[in-house]
């Protein structure tokens, strides 16, 4: 990730959130208590959007919002039973989790913006991969052209400078026709 979020202001948030909210399952109240309550599985959770696409998620909704209550997702496994959830996490302490929690407003809540990151997992647009490939091409044509321009009007002084009129009538030629392009 690129900028972690500190343990603290995890904690923090997960605690506010637990007060704020009542969830759809009892038992994610005491799985995100679980989280807090270690401070090396809280350095390894991170808050996200689009948990399913990530190798170990935790998605959880709270009761003012139409979503599934919970689900654990691990290498295209889904379960909804939070127990085995509790166990891998436990078993597996060095593990990142990938935690999307469904609550309204979501994103015009300030704690919540605060501990977002982003998810490195979602799959690439391809057409906005392909545009910006388009893109860097353009633009380095455009780069390979006015270098080749610019040699040619280094050449054509040079063929005025010599007084040699037929290179120099066709360096003015190649010019309109890199012009032209």
């Amino acid at each position: 990730m690129n900028n972690p979020v500190p343990v603290m202001e995890k904690r923090d948030f997960l605690k506010w959130f637990l007060d704020q909210y009542q969830l759809k399952r009892r038992e994610c109240a005491w799985l995100l208590n679980f989280l807090m309550s270690d401070d090396i599985l809280m350095e390894r959770v991170h808050f996200v959007e689009q948990a399913e696409y990530c190798p170990k998620a935790l998605m959880i909704s709270a009761n003012d919002v139409d979503s599934v209550p919970f689900a654990f997702h691990k290498n295209q496994h889904v379960t909804m039973d939070a127990e085995k959830s509790f166990h891998d996490i436990r078993l597996n302490r060095n593990e990142d989790i990938y935690v999307q929690l469904n609550f309204k407003n979501k994103q015009s809540i300030p704690q919540y913006v605060a501990v977002l990151e982003e998810n490195p997992y979602l799959p690439i647009n391809k057409d906005e991969a392909n545009i910006h490939s388009l893109l860097a091409e353009m633009i380095l044509d455009e780069s390979i052209q006015a270098y080749r321009i610019g040699l040619i009007e280094k050449e054509i002084d040079q063929a005025l400078i010599r007084g040699d009129e037929k290179t120099f009538h066709e360096l003015v030629n190649q010019y309109k026709a890199l012009k032209a392009l």
